[in-house]
């Protein structure tokens, strides 16, 4: 069994995604965004959940594919993701200890130019390395 990447329980993982996307839904840019795909928010943020603790926990509950999904939407865009991950951190910062909560962000923010690089290339411009 792999260990977690650092010390979260699955309570607090899903009290993050429930706070964080109680703040989407509020945010005047990415609200819109989230509204035109998600219609039904628990079941959302149960999946979203279910990746974190994959990504952290190493529990196999997780069977999507992030970057086709963000793809997929067709209004996402990689400039939206500092935005998206500064709201991420806003609500970590308020929902965790502070160690655990950096951690969390620096592994979101890994995620993010991921998927930053991946929409890039989708728009037919190669990604940036620098």
């Amino acid at each position: 069994m792999v260990p977690p990447r650092f010390d979260i329980s699955p309570d607090q993982i899903a009290r993050v995604v429930a706070t964080f996307y109680a703040a989407i839904r509020q945010h005047p840019g990415l609200g819109p965004i989230f509204a035109a795909h998600v219609t039904d928010w628990p079941q959302h943020e149960e999946k979203i959940a279910r990746f974190w603790r994959n990504a952290i926990l190493h529990e196999r509950v997780y069977d999507g594919n992030p970057l086709a999904a963000h793809r997929d939407a067709g209004n996402v865009r990689p400039g939206m993701f500092e935005v998206w991950l500064g709201l991420f951190d806003s609500v970590l910062k308020l929902e965790l200890p502070p160690g655990t909560a950096a951690e969390w962000s620096a592994l979101a923010r890994r995620i993010g130019r991921g998927l930053m690089f991946g929409l890039q290339g989708t728009e037919g411009t190669p990604p940036s390395l620098r």
